[in-house]
């Protein structure tokens, strides 16, 4: 059966950046994750994950996407 919950270092490499990356995502709270066990090791809910992929997703279509009437003058 599969996990619901991720530890970080399978986050990391599921978005191919470093585990402090996944670490500082989930701190800045733009990851949102829970702290479990007696060691209070961070675990990121598939769904979590899957919903700010999607996000970063959105953000991405809409920074590449000139705003209308800012593009430069012709040649």
């Amino acid at each position: 059966m599969p996990s619901r919950f991720l530890p970080l270092a399978d986050v990391a490499e599921m978005l191919a950046i470093s585990s402090a990356q996944a670490y500082a995502l989930v701190r800045s709270g733009e990851l949102p994750a829970i702290k479990v066990g007696g060691r209070g090791q961070w675990r990121v809910e598939e769904s979590q994950l899957e919903a700010y992929i999607a996000r970063m997703y959105e953000q991405t279509r809409e920074s590449v996407q000139a705003p209308q009437g800012h593009q430069p003058p012709p040649t």
